[in-house]
């Protein structure tokens, strides 16, 4: 550990293994330290002991729920955008290589206390029993408009300008009412609240085609794909990716001080007796408590059933939104399901993560709408915690911090503050194009 690197990064959550991948791919000298024993950090996945001794010490797990070695339960619990960022990061890299992935089978939405399936086309549209037959055609048209828009083909803009005008005015040109503009913002576009109402509507028609194009890749009922044995494999895979090229790691690593030189840069790190000198550290907030700032809190209640959640034709991995607009709060609220079919739980149980950004000091209560559409749950571990973001950009002082996990249900988020991260540290974009084969180890 006493040598030079040029970037230390401590936490070996997804954001930082991602980082530290991609900078060791392009030749950078990197040590990436942990104070855990364990990879993952926020993004680990946890077996029924792990779980049962983060959440309730000194108690046993029932033998009802099974193995605990057959289970994999992610503690912030996330899809993948099949034609998304985080795709494009695994593609990058060639790390796909390491990872199984399953389609997720359904996508749902949350309207008049049932749950229908998201349409994401005009002939859906037309066949949706979320809306009547007018509210049908004039929703066809909406997304038909959707489907052929170009940002550079002026001829597909229809004299209305995405990228100057808010969404709400996009919803006006065709008559979109509130209850379609809550499934289509919500459900399609994957917005968590009503803001991006008043944003360019740009933003939102992209999010759509990235559904759109996502739900055709594998050819599926859902947009989503996720990885056999949890999210936990992730960040392990970019960590493989790192140490392919030179990358060094410790885990179970106290991190007792960060060094700065008289000008106030970050100079090193010190664990005991040893000290790694640096030229940059990259970190997560709870790493640097003193440089970051609370912007939120996000509630998960993990849960274990015996059964698939009804409504959504036993399917054996779904996803419903239950848009702001229908929970009647600020923030939808999400429920995803996955299954032992995805080598997450034994054979015949499902893990079901119901999970909302916080308004209230009782997040059990505002949950309550998705917990109720479960059914019967066998045992819950409630998960709160708070959203930190850096109070600085990090180039002054050569501390470059991620943001905290939010609570939306996919990758996207977290894909762009990757990207931000990377940008600041290296000046320009990330170049998301595919190493050539003859470089992949």
């Amino acid at each position: 550990m006493n040598e030079e690197y040029d970037c230390i990064v401590l936490g070996t959550g997804l954001k930082e293994c991602i980082l530290s991948g991609i900078l060791s791919v392009e030749g950078k000298k990197v040590l990436h330290m942990d104070r855990n024993n364990y990879y993952g950090g926020e993004s680990a996945s946890l077996n029924l002991n792990q779980l049962f001794e983060k959440f309730f010490p000194g108690r046993k797990a029932p033998e009802n729920l099974g193995a605990t070695r057959e289970y994999n339960v992610d503690i912030v619990p996330k899809f993948l955008m099949a034609t998304g960022l985080m795709v494009k990061f695994l593609l990058k890299t060639g790390v796909e290589r390491y990872l199984e992935f399953q389609a997720v089978q359904g996508s749902y939405v949350y309207k008049d206390r049932k749950i229908h399936r998201v349409p994401t086309t005009a002939s859906e549209a037309m066949s949706s029993s979320l809306m009547g037959l007018f509210e049908k055609r004039r929703c066809a048209e909406f997304l038909k408009y959707v489907q052929a828009y170009k940002q550079d083909e002026l001829k597909t803009h229809d004299n209305f300008d995405c990228a100057s005008r808010p969404m709400s005015e996009l919803y006006s040109k065709f008559g979109v009412d509130a209850n379609t503009q809550s499934f289509v913002g919500h459900a399609l576009a994957l917005h968590f609240n009503d803001n991006y109402i008043t944003r360019p509507a740009l933003e939102t028609v992209e999010r759509i085609i990235l559904y759109r194009d996502s739900l055709m890749q594998y050819a599926g009922k859902s947009p989503y794909i996720y990885p056999r044995y949890g999210l936990g494999e992730l960040p392990q895979a970019f960590a493989r990716l790192a140490a392919i090229y030179g990358g060094t790691y410790m885990l179970d690593k106290s991190i007792d001080e960060i060094l700065y030189d008289s000008a106030g840069r970050v100079s090193g790190v010190r664990s005991g007796d040893e000290t790694a000198r640096c030229k940059m550290v990259i970190a997560d907030p709870s790493y640097f408590p003193n440089k970051t700032r609370r912007i939120g809190k996000v509630a998960r209640m993990i849960c274990i059933l015996d059964h698939p959640i009804s409504g959504t034709n036993k399917e054996n991995s779904i996803q419903i939104i239950i848009p702001q607009r229908e929970a009647r709060r600020q923030n939808d609220i999400y429920v995803m399901c996955i299954s032992g079919d995805h080598n997450v739980a034994p054979r015949g149980k499902y893990i079901a993560i119901v999970s909302t950004n916080c308004e209230t000091e009782n997040p059990e209560a505002e949950l309550r709408l998705g917990l109720d559409l479960l059914g019967q749950i066998q045992q819950t571990f409630l998960h709160v915690c708070d959203i930190y973001e850096p109070v600085t950009d990090g180039r002054s002082d050569g501390v470059f911090i991620t943001t905290s996990y939010d609570g939306q249900s996919h990758f996207e988020t977290t894909s762009v503050d990757v990207l931000d991260v990377y940008k600041r540290i290296t000046g320009h974009d990330m170049d998301l194009t595919p190493m050539p084969k003859n470089e992949e180890q």
